[in-house]
């Protein structure tokens, strides 16, 4: 466990410390609808939900209705894990997109929608572990799509962003788009104005009231189908009526004692702990030294080489889990790390737009959750009348049918979205994410190190420059390094662009540690956002 007078690392703010719960996350007004809960007497998973739902709201350019979640829980004295990524729809094949001219699934329109998963998701966290009823947990988001909420400054940026994007679209079923997240002149909301969802405020109330049925089994479900088939697209209420949230064992790698948790696949959690694996084999003395970056970036080149090429549904991965994971494997990966930057490429084992919640209490309930529509407002796609606007996970599929994460009816696709935890000795540290798609598990692997290797304390974890892997040799730098870090880091043959101001490039994450003897927990909400940490 971290110590406070250990700190050397300036930070451009302060950790926040509490005593008796907190909850953290991107938007404040969600911070605090999750911390109301715990006020009223529910504990982290109560607040987590609270907070999701709200970010719906407040937030939709990131998340929606029609999103998927996961999430870890800690309660009892150990980890569960939640998959609530939905399948791609019973009626949709290569086959019939290859007829239809499809080379690669769309990212816009009915297509790549997948069964969304979000709803199912609030539903079971509270019946498993809630202890206030689903209609108080979720009052507070629906007041603020009734009563309308002031939009915070990073989503004003972001609404207009989409609107020039669905605008130019030639999809003509994300005109839908227009209704629900739009003013009566075709614009996006300013930031600190007023906006209402109205129509969202109802169906979250009826999937309150019903335990997400009425979204699954009822009338949504009837207007999600007859939409779908009055716009080419594939998924049924059949579908929908069919879907389970699915309770999952987590997966996790030992790095230096530290036990770090995730969701195992279908979510990419698992390129985090293969790139931790390999990197525990090496000695770091400061984060920012060209042999501590050069390191680094291989070990996420050859863990997102893995990735890319074997992560999908874990009923049809061709490659076990533990295989990937286990010390033989990373040993053989760290010894191809040398002096020099290597082009990423797949190894073979033996056989054998998005927003993050975390919680506590002080009964020891911690959560990590993360719900995403992907790529902002997801397929731009909006259930008129409702406010339902539906996620595109599907475009993440591959149309070559020798692919591992090849479109198959009913199989869930790679997923971006992942929370994780940190325990140490089989007890709690706490929970950690970072929303920003591909950037996710490489902000998992900086925000570990930052703590582990560079005790650093979570603002600071956070705060920290960060860098991003985007292709072959090429890497992102935020802000700028020494001129002889970058060129040191040249010289082995990276590819860096270096100087990019932060921005959702670099993910934008979330952070609740538990201090040590029951001492209460330090909390970070990333600078790169518009979030808070909430306390008592």
């Amino acid at each position: 466990m971290f110590n406070a007078e250990q700190y050397t690392y300036p930070s451009m703010r302060y950790s926040t410390y509490a005593g008796r719960g907190m909850v953290s996350t991107s938007q404040p007004l969600a911070a605090q609808a999750g911390l109301d809960m715990l006020k009223r007497g529910g504990n982290a998973i109560d607040a987590a939900v609270a907070a999701a739902a709200c970010l719906t709201v407040v937030e939709p350019n990131n998340n929606g209705i029609g999103s998927d979640t996961f999430a870890l829980v800690w309660s009892g004295g150990r980890l569960h894990g939640l998959n609530a990524s939905g399948p791609a729809p019973a009626a949709i094949s290569m086959e019939k997109l290859a007829e239809r001219g499809f080379k690669e699934m769309p990212a816009q329109g009915v297509i790549p929608v997948t069964v969304p998963g979000a709803p199912g998701a609030w539903a079971e966290l509270s019946r498993r572990f809630g202890r206030l009823a689903l209609t108080e947990v979720m009052a507070p988001a629906a007041a603020y799509a009734e009563e309308g909420f002031n939009v915070a400054t990073l989503a004003a940026e972001a609404w207009r962003f989409h609107v020039d994007i669905y605008a130019a679209s030639k999809v003509p079923e994300v005109r839908t788009w227009f209704a629900a997240f739009a003013d009566d002149n075709g614009k996006a909301p300013r930031a600190g104005e007023r906006f209402r969802l109205p129509h969202h405020a109802e169906t979250l109330r009826r999937i309150a009231e019903s335990g997400a049925a009425e979204f699954y089994e009822g009338m949504y479900a009837e207007k999600i189908d007859r939409f779908m088939r009055e716009h080419g697209g594939y998924l049924r209420k059949s579908d929908l009526e069919a879907f389970r949230p699915e309770w999952v064992e987590p997966i996790s790698v030992n790095y230096r004692g530290y036990d770090v948790w995730e969701i195992p696949p279908n979510g990419q959690g698992l390129v985090a702990l293969m790139a931790l694996n390999i990197l525990k084999g090496f000695e770091f003395e400061s984060p920012y030294s060209a042999d501590t970056l050069h390191k680094q970036f291989e070990a996420m080149k050859l863990a997102y080489a893995d990735g890319k090429a074997y992560i999908t549904d874990s009923r049809m991965m061709k490659v076990k889990v533990e295989d990937l994971l286990s010390d033989a494997y990373a040993d053989e990966r760290r010894r191809l790390i040398g002096r020099t930057a290597l082009k990423p490429f797949v190894g073979k084992p033996s056989k054998g737009g998005t927003v993050y919640v975390c919680t506590a209490d002080d009964e020891g309930n911690m959560v990590s959750l993360i719900q995403s529509n992907y790529m902002g407002f997801g397929s731009g796609v909006v259930i008129p009348g409702t406010g339902i606007s539906l996620q595109n996970r599907g475009h993440n599929f591959s149309l070559d049918p020798k692919h591992d994460n090849c479109l198959m009816p009913g199989k869930r696709t790679f997923h971006t979205i992942i929370p994780s935890f940190l325990t140490k000795g089989g007890e709690a540290i706490g929970p950690f994410g970072m929303v920003g798609g591909f950037m996710q598990p490489q902000g998992h692997v900086q925000t570990v190190m930052n703590t582990v290797d560079f005790a650093m304390n979570p603002q600071q974890a956070l705060d920290a420059p960060r860098w991003q892997w985007m292709e072959e040799l090429s890497f992102q730098m935020e802000g700028s390094l020494p001129e002889e870090v970058s060129g040191d880091l040249t010289g082995r043959g990276h590819q860096l662009t270096t100087g990019c101001r932060p921005s959702g490039l670099f993910g934008r994450g979330n952070i609740i540690w538990r201090l040590p003897n029951g001492g209460g927990f330090a909390g970070a909400s990333d600078f790169r956002s518009d979030g808070t940490v909430a306390c008592r």
